[in-house]
């Protein structure tokens, strides 16, 4: 039974992202909104919704291990296997705004999560690396920043695009915003079943709390990025794609990790360290794969894959 729910919930993920995208596109095109602005907002923290569910849930239990490593493994799986996979699919034109401030961003929140994080190295007298809601508030603040930022891009591209809604196209608003709601349900149902069933599988085959944490449960949290994006990029809306990506993983470290530490201050294990460490380098060189002709090719894609497969590899073996 575990085995056919596994596969139900891979049938939602998949035909929930295929209205969600659908949806989400063209509710950007009525509403004379940038593709990359949909994917950085409505997008990404839908299709982040299982990481908040699971990191906010995991913090009321207590359990901070599963909590930080959910986020951090399903940012690096976002940024190699999820980028890696859509590019080669279709490779991903970059907007100039992209290379300049989001992806900087999404540098920005990795680096204040490595201080926050360091209390023993950066404070005298601490004897324990914690998350605590202070922290928390200012991951939120940072949050309130990026929205800020958001929405004024969006008030200058509508400023700058008026266009002219018809009649019918308001009239097929209503439509397309219940593909996308609809879409998103099925994707966070479906993602909650893969997560559920793939970590009872995973358990039963005597892998341990903090394993699970950073593998099963970030791929499975992270599944909603990858069909969503994979999706997309077969679609030909590449900016979709991306702006999912780097809206997920801003919105994992920034809204997820403080709201969760809000919750309950989170206990940092030392591994993990080197995991947040990993995942900045990764979003350099994201960064870098960017600025070369602003597209990310097939083979950049294929070096970020395999980059992924080497990493899980390396965090099996330590644990």
């Amino acid at each position: 039974m575990t085995y056919i729910l596994l596969l139900i919930g891979f049938g939602l993920l998949i035909k929930g992202a295929d209205f969600f995208v659908e949806g989400s596109s063209k509710i950007a095109t009525m509403l004379n909104i940038s593709p990359l602005l949909i994917g950085l907002t409505i997008v990404a923290f839908g299709t982040s919704s299982p990481e908040a569910t699971v990191s906010i849930l995991a913090a009321l239990e207590g359990n901070a291990g599963v909590a930080i490593g959910n986020v951090v493994g399903s940012n690096i799986f976002n940024i190699t296997f999820v980028v890696g996979l859509t590019a080669f699919l279709n490779p991903l034109k970059v907007e100039s705004t992209t290379i300049r401030k989001e992806i900087p961003f999404t540098l920005l929140g990795s680096i204040v999560l490595l201080v926050l994080i360091s209390d023993i190295a950066l404070q005298s007298g601490q004897t324990a690396n914690l998350i605590t809601r202070s922290d928390g508030l200012i991951f939120l603040l940072f949050f309130a920043i990026f929205m800020y930022y958001i929405f004024e891009v969006a008030r200058n591209n509508r400023e700058q695009n008026p266009g002219e809604d018809s009649g019918k196209d308001k009239s097929k608003l209503g439509r397309n915003s219940l593909f996308t709601i609809g879409g998103l349900a099925a994707i966070i149902f479906g993602g909650d079943l893969v997560v559920d069933n793939a970590t009872e599988i995973a358990y039963s085959f005597g892998m341990s709390h903090t394993l699970v944490g950073l593998t099963i449960v970030a791929v499975g949290t992270s599944l909603p990025e990858l069909i969503t994006s994979v999706t997309a990029a077969i679609k030909k809306q590449s900016e979709i794609a991306l702006g999912n990506i780097v809206g997920s993983n801003i919105f994992n470290i920034l809204f997820v990790l403080g709201t969760s530490s809000l919750i309950s201050p989170l206990a940092v294990n030392d591994k993990i360290f080197i995991d947040i460490i990993i995942m900045i380098v990764l979003t350099i060189v994201l960064l870098m794969f960017s600025r070369s002709n602003s597209k990310i090719g097939r083979t950049e894609g294929v070096i970020l894959a395999i980059t992924y497969i080497i990493y899980m590899t390396y965090i099996i073996m330590r644990n």
